[in-house]
This record gives structure tokens, sequence and C-alpha cells, in this order.
């Protein structure tokens, strides 16, 4: 794992830790405290078997008043109890207070990113697939959390096991304690090698993971067109493909991961060794007791447990440090300008609902200039038309104006204050959008319409509803306002959907209305109860309709035709058929039959 990875991975732990840094602490200090006293255990040990070696060569050699020490190995054996209580307890306490500081910050994780997500631009969500935001949001933060909860204290205590036990081993003795930490660096530089090659493919492994996971969702969601176009065995095939990548990535991530187990065991077996004989030299011919060489034999085969425990937990960090790293990206991308210094709130009354476009430039991608010049007055109560061929910028239109998008240069005004002089949130609560995909939650109608307005009461909700032609539909389904909309909303039809947004526009009561076709995918008895919604909502508003069916805006008040970013034409119906220009070939190409 390269540095900018441990940095990032430094980033999200503090992250996570600030607010609650005395449940990571404790638990960290009492491992680390534990670890200690199971340091000292061996060195204890061996002092009771050193008395006990000294009271067998006492009886051996029938040296007066000879005979076992009992006392003293009791008191050796309640040392040694009252220790291990002490450690498990300990434990216990550390890994309870983990577990809570564990679920207590990744909590708040999950609700900085969910907070990331209203703040990010639409842009972002343009560019990257619903899938790979979920995985982050779900997967990654999961995978994170388990490898903190399984692999924190069990590092912790696997390393301060090494220091302790390195410690003793020169309090037994500086010569033969240097020789046998030798295989501690020989063990890092090995496992920092096997890392190095083996995280590419874990990184690879959640690459391909959020990939998978987008393209359950995208088919899952598209699942009756895949059906349609009989493209199950398309679809299989590119699922096994993605997953042939995972496949491998993990295959080979863990695999190389997996071969510093048995090289960490080979090195300590082969110390291990070389340790007993050179330790029962010393017991012969240098006079160390017998005790301390039964705890320097066994403090070499006790760092075999922590450095088993660290090459073990190695492929869950190493997974975990892919998924930290895309969190970070994913909280380090820009953000929409807060705008602190601005209103909050604006007074929705005092405006009227004049825009005015000035000198528009925008780009979606600099080296490619969509709007070039662009200037537009929508008076008070106008109907604005805007209509064009796929790509002439309408939807772009729109973006700007409810900001979506900046604009690179030029200015909107909304009755002569521009709108990058409010906060977003204040500029946006004077719109109302209808959108040609209607969208609708897993809630009751009720709270559906709702959302335009949160404080409505069940009378004003009621009204909106009527007002948008659709409180009969809602009174025959069952349960009526009650009614709860299922995740796919599959459970109203195309028609019915629009009309439940045309009423929670109705119900956000806004000044400036915004309709995206709304009637292009509805029958036409739906069509006319649709557009007397619209015009109903239109009465008293500002709007601006961006059309595909051109019957339907005969009566607006202002039509523009765009083309590549620029209005070619302006005008009323009637004075654009006149011109015989882009609009006249439009209509006439949809009604050259009739």
């Amino acid at each position: 794992m390269n540095k900018t990875k441990f940095q990032k991975a430094g980033r999200l732990i503090r992250l996570c830790m600030q607010s609650h840094k005395l449940q990571f602490i404790l638990p960290i200090v009492f491992t680390a405290a534990g670890s200690v006293l199971g340091a000292l255990n061996p060195i204890i040990i061996g002092l009771a078997i050193t008395e006990l070696s000294n009271n067998v060569k006492a009886i051996a050699a029938d040296t007066p008043g000879a005979q076992i020490n009992y006392q003293y190995v009791l008191r050796i054996a309640i040392i040694l109890l009252i220790s291990a209580a002490v450690r498990q307890g300990i434990t216990y306490l550390g890994s309870f207070l983990l577990a809570g500081g564990v679920q207590d910050s990744f909590k708040d994780l999950r609700t900085r990113i969910s907070q990331k997500m209203n703040r990010l631009p639409v842009s972002y969500f343009d560019k990257n697939r619903q899938g790979t935001v979920l995985n982050t949001v779900t997967n990654d933060v999961d995978a994170v959390a388990n490898a903190v909860q399984q692999s924190l204290l069990p590092m912790v205590y696997a390393i301060t096991s090494i220091i302790g036990t390195f410690i003793m081993v020169l309090f037994i003795s500086v010569p033969l304690g240097l020789l046998s930490m030798i295989m501690i660096p020989l063990a890092f530089l090995l496992s920092r090698y096997v890392m190095k090659r083996s995280q590419k493919h874990f990184s690879s492994m959640q690459n391909s993971l959020a990939e998978l996971n987008g393209y359950i969702q995208e088919r899952y969601t598209g699942f009756s067109v895949v059906k349609l176009y009989n493209a199950e065995e398309d679809t299989v095939e590119q699922f096994k493909d993605i997953n042939q990548r995972l496949n491998q990535a993990g295959f080979k991530g863990s695999f190389i991961s997996s071969l510093l187990s048995p090289l960490i065991e080979f090195l300590i077996n082969f110390t291990y060794v070389v340790m007993v004989l050179l330790t029962g030299y010393a017991v012969l011919f240098s006079g160390m007791t017998l005790g301390n060489m039964q705890a320097f034999v066994q403090y070499i085969w006790l760092i075999y447990e922590p450095m088993g425990q660290i090459t073990q937990l190695s492929p869950a960090v190493q997974s975990a440090a892919a998924s930290m790293e895309r969190i970070i990206n994913f909280l380090e991308e820009p953000e929409e300008d807060q705008e602190e210094a601005k209103a909050e709130r604006i007074d929705v009354d005092r405006h009227q609902g004049q825009v005015e476009f000035v000198n528009i430039q925008f780009a979606y991608q600099k080296s490619k200039p969509l709007i070039k010049d662009f200037s537009l007055m929508a008076k008070p109560g106008q109907k604005i038309a805007i209509v064009g061929a796929t790509g002439a910028g309408k939807t772009t239109i729109i973006n700007l104006l409810m900001r979506f998008y900046e604009v690179n240069a030029g200015d909107i005004r909304i009755d002569g204050e521009s709108i990058y002089d409010m906060r977003r949130s204040a500029s946006r609560s004077l719109f109302g959008m209808v959108l040609q995909d209607a969208w609708l939650y897993h809630a009751t109608i009720a709270e559906n319409i709702r959302f335009g307005n949160l404080n409505a009461t069940d009378e004003e909700v009621i009204q909106a509803a009527k007002d948008a032609n659709v409180h009969h539909f809602i009174k025959t389904m069952p349960g009526g306002y009650d009614m709860m909309i299922n995740e796919e909303a599959s459970n109203v039809s195309l028609g019915q959907k629009q009309l439940l947004t045309i009423a929670r526009a109705l119900l956000a009561n806004p000044r400036i209305l915004i309709l995206d076709e709304a009637t292009s995918s509805v029958d036409t008895r739906l069509e006319m109860l649709i557009q007397v919604a619209m015009k109903r909502a239109m009465e008293g508003r500002t709007s601006f309709v961006i059309a595909h069916r051109l019957s339907t805006i005969k009566d607006a008040d202002l039509i523009l035709v765009m083309n590549q970013g620029d209005i070619v034409e302006q005008g009323t119906h009637h004075e654009l058929l006149a011109l015989n220009g882009t609009y006249e070939k439009l209509y006439n190409s949809q009604f050259s039959k009739q």
C-alpha cells in the first residue's frame, strides 16, 4: 500500500475517531496492558521452574533441609491466576467499549456520507453510476467497519506483544535477544513485499465489486426491458465477465496474501530451533538458568502468535484499505458552494416570477461550448415554451435556471435579483417541477404529494390532488391516500404518477413552474386530464414548458426554438408558422399526416 493510501486510511480513521476518542483509546490501552501482562507470564513461570530445578538439585545432592518450595510455587500460581483474571477482564471491557465506539463512529460516517451526497452537484451523479455510489455508502463502509471491529485490537495486541517480547528476551540475554530479533525486520520486509504485490489486486477487487453492484442495480431497474428484448443471455454473459474479473482479483489478492502466513511460520520455526540450541548451550556452559532458558524459548514461540495474527488479518485490512481510499475519494469530491453568507430564506410572497437570462454562456466541457450567448426575458405569469431537436439545449436551460449547473458567464435574475445572490435552497423554493420521468418514493400517496410541502395539512394535500385531477384515481385505490407506493412505483400507472407529481407541484405553490413534457407517454384520455391539470397549475405562474408535442404549446405566450444552445426563432405559435422556418418544419413533421 503506497504512501497516499496510508494517508487516506489514516485520515478516515481519524475522521471516525474524532467524536468517540475515549471509546477507541481505552480499548487500545486495555489491550496493550493485557499484552504486557501476557509478556510477563513466561518469565514468571521461569522463576517457578528455576526454583523447582534448584530444589530438585538440592534434594539430589542430599543437602540438609532440602525440599520442594511449595509456598513459592503457590505464590507464582496465584500471581499467574490474578494476571489471567485481569487480562480477561480488561480484554472483555476493551472489546465492549470498542464495539460501541465502532458502531457509533460509523453511524456518524454514514451520516457524513449522506450529508455529503446532498452537498454534491448534480453533475457528479450525471458522471457516476448509481451502483458505484451505493457501493461506497454500503459495502465500503461495512468493509471498513468490520475490519476495525475485528482487526484493531488484535493488531494492537500483536504489536505490543512483539515489543514486550523483545524487551523480555533482552532482559534475559542481550546477545541472544538481539540475535533472535533478527527475524522481526526480516518478517517486516517479507510482509511489505507480499502486501505490495497483493494490494493492487484487492483494490481491483473492490472496484470490480462496485462495478458489479452498479450493473445489478441497472439491470434490476430495467428488468422489464431486458425481458422485452430477450437480452437475458447477454445480461448473464456481461455479469459473468464482471464476476470473473472480481473472482480473479479476489483470488490473486487472497492467494498472494495467504503466502505470508506459511513464510512467517517457517521463519519463526527456523529461529525457534536455532534459539533452542543456543540457549541449551548457554545453560550448559554460560550459567543461564533453566527457567530463563524455558522463558526465552517460550518467548520465541510466542512471537509466532502475534505475527500470525498480523498475517491472518492482512487480507481484511488490505481490502478495507481499498474501501477507505474509495470513501475518502468520495468525501473529497468538490461540493456545491455552501453560501453561508447569503440569506437562508427569502420572502416568496414578494416575488412575482419575472425571469431574465442575461448573455448566458455555458459548456459541459470547456472545449465544447454549448450555449454561447443566450438572453431571454420571461414576464410574470407568461407561459414560455422551449422546443428543438434532441441536444439543442432545452434541458440545459432548465438545469442552469435551477442551478444544477453553474453558468460560465452571464447572469440569471428573478424579479431583478440575481439567483447567485441567493442560496440555492432559497432560489429553488420559488420553483416547482414536473418532469417527464415522474419520481415517487416508497411511502403513502399522501406522503408523496406532501413532499412538495412537508408542512401541508391533510386538507391541503387533498385539495392539491383535486386540482391535479388525481383525487378520483386515489379514492379508487385500495387504502386511498394511505396506499403505499412500492419501491419501483409499479403499482400506479404512468399517467397517475404524472398527476401525483403535478399535485405535488401545486402543493408547493411555486412562483415559477417548470414542465418537462409530461404527456408524451400516456393515452389520450389521461393526456387530456394532465393537460387540464397542467393549465390549472400554470394559472398565475410563470411557466417554462419543454415541449415535444407541439400541439400542447399552441397557447404559449412565447415559444423559443433552440438549436445547438442558441435561440434561432421566437414568437407565438402563429407567428412562427408564418416564418416558414425551423418551427414550421418541426410542426409539419408532426402533423403532416393530419
